[in-house]
């Protein structure tokens, strides 16, 4: 068997990757869409959830878990900063680091967001059939087998 009669190759397989990182984004721009603060960019949201799920972080670190450059993370911690929903806070033992936390107002918009989005998509799942749900739940247990690779 060759590369191009190998599965991993086939066409159907491409058509169904590409059926399925479409069917993804849909439903990703969907649950964006419901947030407690309209203005509020999907990257300041991330970094307001990194901080609810994995505690305080510096620029750098939060640079790092997001994917992107320090120059970008350091505006978009200030806009939070300027909002309210985060606060910096030098480092009890190098003064030179700065530390990022989350505020009651910022915790209360990863709450609210995460209430709307929920309430959102189960409302979808509602007008599904028990089957439908079914097949959801056990593609939702290999979305996250897929992106734990």
């Amino acid at each position: 068997m060759t590369a191009a009669d190998s599965p991993a190759s086939s066409p159907d397989l491409a058509t169904a990757a590409s059926d399925l990182r479409m069917a993804t984004f849909r439903l990703a721009r969907r649950l964006r869409a419901q947030r407690a603060v309209d203005a509020m960019s999907d990257a300041q949201f991330a970094v307001l959830a990194a901080l609810t799920v994995h505690g305080g972080h510096t620029p750098g670190e939060l640079a790092d878990r997001e994917r992107v450059s320090a120059p970008s993370m350091n505006r978009t911690v200030n806009c939070l900063e300027e909002s309210g929903y985060i606060t910096r806070t030098p480092d009890a033992v190098d003064r030179r680091k700065v530390n990022i936390a989350l505020t009651d107002e910022g915790r209360a918009v990863v709450e609210e967001t995460t209430r709307r989005r929920d309430s959102w998509l189960e409302g979808a799942l509602a007008s599904l059939t028990d089957a439908e749900r079914a097949v959801l739940a056990q593609a939702a247990e290999v979305m996250r087998e897929v992106a734990a690779r």
